[in-house]
C-alpha cells in the first residue's frame, strides 16, 4: 500500500506541475501550436532519464522511482493530450502542423532522453 501512496503523492505534484506549465505558457506567442505538451513531454523525457540513472547507481532508491519517476514524471508528461492535439489537428485539416507536432515530440523526447543517459558518467561522479 506504501507504494501506491508514493505513486499518488508524485502524480500529484507532476500533475499540478503539467496545469502550471500549461497556464504559464497559454498566453505564448505560438497559440496554434501546442507547445505546452512539448515542453512537459521533453522535460520530462529528460528528467526521467536522470531519474533512472540515479535509481540505476543508488539501487536502495526504489521509492525515489516510484515517487518521481512513476508518480511525479508520469503524470506531468502526457502522451493522452499529445495523442488528442495531433488527431485534432488532423481534423482541422492542418497536416503539417499534425506532422510536425507529432515529430517534434517523438524526435526531442527520444533525445532528450538520450542526453539526459550521456551525462551519466557526469551524474555518477557528482553522486559519488
Amino acid at each position: 500500500m506504501t507504494n501506491f501512496v508514493y505513486v499518488a503523492l508524485g502524480g500529484a505534484v507532476g500533475s499540478m506541475a503539467r496545469y502550471g506549465v500549461g497556464l504559464a505558457l497559454a498566453n505564448s506567442a505560438v497559440k496554434a501550436f501546442p507547445l505546452a505538451t512539448l515542453v512537459v513531454n521533453i522535460v520530462g523525457s529528460f528528467l526521467l532519464a536522470i531519474v533512472y540513472l540515479y535509481v540505476q547507481h543508488h539501487s536502495s532508491q526504489q521509492t525515489l522511482w516510484l515517487l518521481l519517476g512513476v508518480g511525479l514524471l508520469g503524470a506531468f508528461t502526457t502522451f493522452s493530450t499529445f495523442s488528442l492535439e495531433v488527431v485534432q489537428l488532423l481534423q482541422q485539416a492542418a497536416w503539417f502542423k499534425a506532422v510536425a507536432v507529432a515529430s517534434l515530440n517523438f524526435i526531442c523526447c527520444i533525445a532528450a532522453v538520450a542526453v539526459g543517459l550521456w551525462l551519466k558518467p557526469f551524474l555518477v561522479n557528482y553522486w559519488n
